[in-house]
């Protein structure tokens, strides 16, 4: 199946499947019970079971889903049950063994963030499936949020103009993770985001990554990650797990408009600022734009309405509809091998102190002679 950025459609505006698909969700630790409650509410798919190691955990699970069968492992699922899909919601170094043992029994995978631990499992589920005819889907909650899409549609027809910089900030007093830093707990988020809304996704060449431990925990507890974006634009992304305050901010600088994105301010989430730096008035030229003057616009700001629903019921329609329609989803395992590729780089060029770390699948091209 050839990857589409074709545009979004909820599941109801796409048309009834065939019938409901039956999946199981396996996790039932944080995210899991999320899950398992949107397929239950979903027309399009039927819960046909819970697997954790913990069987009372997927037993609670399972009756507040109204009793759905509990399995302690995969294998047991594949033997005893009929599906046609399973969620995995668990540690992301089991992901990778769990989505090819379902993958080559011929069931499609949906992947919460990110889609594994390392770049090489992930391209080797992405060919698995793409081998198999099967969708595999990674769970970016966030880009089927009501002002994510909106984002996306206001890059896409322009209003905001050309790129000039992207500003993201995901900082709050978290959880340090043992096994995972900052960057790989909190980063895909915003990758994700960033690969659904720029036009050509996320394909950064390079990327320079600077953290810091000051906790002594043995992972970088703060970050900031920077990268360059087409026609000399750039990209930064601040993360930290030590900040007292909770910010959610994404800030998208356009030569036409500004947006700015706070997930926390339900009342104006999304912001659009016609005010800014002019280049209309600029040479195109490098050296007249160094000795012309800098003019400024002033105008209004305004607040798109955004409907109100919950991201996830959004998600696990566009599941059915991939499955249904044959095509890949619109965060598919291609996109999560996009955000595993960067995350790779970042963890590379923390290793070499600061320095700029080439992003796996995206190295610069070499010009043949002929």
């Amino acid at each position: 199946m050839n990857e589409s950025r074709s545009g979004y459609s909820r599941g109801q505006d796409l048309g009834a499947g065939p019938g409901p698909l039956r999946v199981a969700v396996i996790g039932a630790g944080y995210w899991g019970p999320n899950l398992a409650r949107n397929f239950t509410a979903s027309p399009d798919w039927d819960l046909a079971g819970i697997v954790d190691l913990d069987q009372a955990r997927a037993a609670r699970l399972a009756a507040a889903q109204g009793r759905v069968p509990v399995f302690r492992s995969i294998d047991e699922l594949l033997d005893t049950a009929d599906v046609d899909a399973v969620a995995i919601a668990t540690p992301a170094h089991t992901h990778h063994g769990i989505a090819l043992t379902a993958l080559k029994a011929g069931k499609h995978v949906l992947v919460e963030k990110p889609l594994a631990d390392s770049r090489v499992k992930g391209q080797e589920m992405v060919d698995e499936a793409e081998g198999r005819g099967l969708v595999l889907m990674a769970d970016h909650t966030y880009c089927y949020t009501p002002a994510v899409l909106k984002i996306r549609e206001l890059i896409a027809d322009g209003s905001l103009g050309e790129i000039l910089f992207i500003d993201s900030v995901r900082i709050n007093l978290g959880l340090l993770q043992p096994d995972v830093d900052v960057f790989w707990d909190l980063a895909p988020h915003d990758l994700s985001i960033l690969d659904f809304i720029l036009p050509d996704g996320l394909r950064p060449v390079e990327v320079t990554a600077h953290g810091a431990d000051p906790l002594g925990t043995g992972q970088a507890c703060v970050g900031h990650l920077t990268f360059a974006l087409p026609n000399d634009a750039m990209a930064h992304v601040h993360v930290n797990w030590l900040s007292p305050t909770k910010i959610r901010q994404l800030v998208v600088g356009g030569s036409r408009r500004t947006l700015v994105w706070d997930d926390l301010n339900p009342q104006q989430r999304l912001s659009v600022y016609d005010r800014g730096v002019s280049l209309d008035r600029q040479s195109r030229s490098a050296a007249d734009r160094r000795t012309s003057a800098i003019s400024y616009r002033l105008g209004d700001t305004w607040s798109p309405a955004l409907p109100e629903y919950e991201a996830l019921g959004q998600m696990v329609a566009e599941f059915a509809n991939s499955i249904w329609q044959q095509r890949p989803a619109r965060t598919s395992g291609a996109s999560g091998l996009r955000v595993l590729s960067v995350l790779e780089a970042v963890s590379d060029s923390l290793s070499a102190d600061g320095k700029a770390s080439i992003v796996v699948g995206n190295e610069p091209q070499l010009e043949v002679s002929r």
